[in-house]
């Protein structure tokens, strides 16, 4: 509720301002490209790609379609009308995916309209699935299908789509989305701060599903917390430490993420090898992903 709350309250000039920061904390800390999962409106969307423009960091608008639930705010009057904005973010030159926010907020004609102008044009398309146990009984209720069963009855999964969360997926829904190619955005530090489980890392990838990492809520903004995170689910998951190399781990935090984005380039980090977290370090990527903190990135556009 609370959430909401700041949500309704939230102006264009507000996001211009406070967008700005965070995408300078996000860049600050590491993360170079963001896909915005943005649900506050049209205006706010432009608003949001500026703010992203002034901080340095590459924008993805992953502009949300709601047709039910949330706030009133969140909520496009059809399909239709959702298209129409999406296309005015396209000609006002703003690089856009098609985020249908989940099974809950979009009804099974939305998902399947929605998944053809994607496939029509080439864009990502992200989407919650199978987050809480409560939004799976609700979609099984509706519509005898659990979430990514039915995102795959809609057309909706492909190599450009991801799922975001996936927690509760059970295997054959699992089995859905490596068939389809597609990839699963996990959220560690905000999944395990709501106490909505353990993305199940290993059968991922015994499925050959992509992985890759999502700040969500902003609960921590440290991209190398997030794939530590991740590596530790897995080990505990499986009673091994051999889940990951630290390549793969790597690969999650960048080549992945810009997959799942449709991007092919992005703004590379600078690492302070000086950085008291790496003194006396042999091997600086892994302590990256073993040990460090976002401290020991270098963001060269903000004066020492």
């Amino acid at each position: 509720e609370l959430m909401l709350e700041t949500a309704a309250a939230q102006t264009p000039a507000g996001v211009r301002t406070e967008y700005e920061h965070v995408y300078a904390d996000m860049r600050a800390a590491g993360y170079t490209a963001v896909g915005e999962f943005h649900y506050l409106g049209l205006a706010e969307a432009h608003a949001a790609a500026e703010a992203a423009a002034a901080a340095g960091i590459e924008l993805v608008l992953l502009y949300v379609a709601y047709a039910r639930g949330g706030i009133e705010r969140f909520r496009q009057a059809s399909a239709a009308q959702y298209l129409r904005e999406l296309e005015e973010l396209r000609d006002a030159g703003i690089r856009v995916g098609v985020a249908p926010h989940s099974a809950r907020a979009c009804p099974r004609d939305w998902l399947v309209e929605l998944a053809r102008y994607a496939a029509q044009h080439e864009l990502p398309l992200h989407v919650h699935a199978d987050e809480q146990p409560r939004e799976i009984e609700e979609c099984v209720a509706e519509h005898g299908l659990r979430p990514i069963e039915l995102l795959a009855a809609c057309g909706c999964l492909g190599r450009r789509t991801t799922v975001v969360h996936a927690t509760h997926a059970d295997g054959g829904e699992l089995d859905l989305l490596g068939q389809a190619g597609a990839r699963v955005c996990a959220c560690p530090t905000t999944e395990a701060n709501l106490g909505d489980g353990f993305v199940p890392v290993e059968r991922l990838l015994h499925r050959g599903v992509g992985i890759c990492i999502g700040s969500d809520s902003n609960v921590r903004i440290d991209p190398l917390e997030e794939l530590r995170e991740l590596d530790g689910i897995a080990r505990r998951q499986s009673g091994r430490r051999d889940v990951f190399t630290v390549d793969a781990l790597l690969s999650i935090g960048s080549d992945e993420g810009a997959a799942s984005l449709g991007l092919t380039d992005w703004p590379a980090i600078v690492v302070d090898g000086g950085h008291p977290q790496l003194r006396g370090v042999a091997d600086p990527l892994c302590a990256l992903v073993a040990a460090c903190s976002a401290d020991v990135v270098r963001d060269e556009r903000r004066p020492v």
